[in-house]
């Protein structure tokens, strides 16, 4: 039987799986670079055939590329819900603002990292039911890496099936 780690307030948001980045092969998928209305239809407009490959669009460093499916909603502002998968560059050099996977203590959460004069770091929840961290001396602190994108399926469960 799996047993969650408790949820605390700070860290709602947290890392429930980790999914390795692997391409096999590109695969092109037809994308019509049109707008489209989420109010009213708008009449059809001729298209060209354009090809996305979502390995493009997502992922731009292979090697250091990870997804994470996480839990909790400290990041709905973000547009982040829980059971999404972020896209993770571990590559990456986070600068202020950007939203990370933290490890805090031992335990990963998602929030947005802000640095504060220049030396001092708070995670800030995107949800104001959650409260913001100041990360101090004491916390053991690790940006894991900058999430690129989020993935979420509206189909089904979304659970990825090995």
């Amino acid at each position: 039987m799996r047993t969650d780690p408790p949820v605390t307030p700070a860290s709602d948001m947290r890392v429930v799986e980790f999914l390795r980045s692997e391409i096999r092969v590109s695969q092109p998928l037809p994308f019509f670079d049109v707008p489209v209305s989420a109010g009213f239809p708008s009449p059809a407009e001729d298209t060209q055939d354009i090809r996305l490959d979502l390995n493009d669009l997502l992922v731009k460093h292979p090697e250091a590329t990870f997804f994470v499916r996480v839990q909790g909603e400290s990041m709905l502002g973000a547009g982040i819900h829980s059971g999404d998968i972020l896209v993770v560059d571990r590559s990456l050099e986070a600068g202020d603002g950007a939203i990370v996977v933290a490890v805090v203590d031992g335990e990963f959460t998602v929030k947005r990292l802000n640095y504060i004069g220049g030396r001092r770091v708070r995670l800030v929840p995107e949800n104001a039911a959650f409260p913001a961290l100041d990360i101090t001396p004491d916390h053991a602190f690790q940006v894991w890496g900058v999430v690129t994108g989020v993935v979420r399926n509206f189909l089904s469960n979304g659970r990825i099936r090995a």
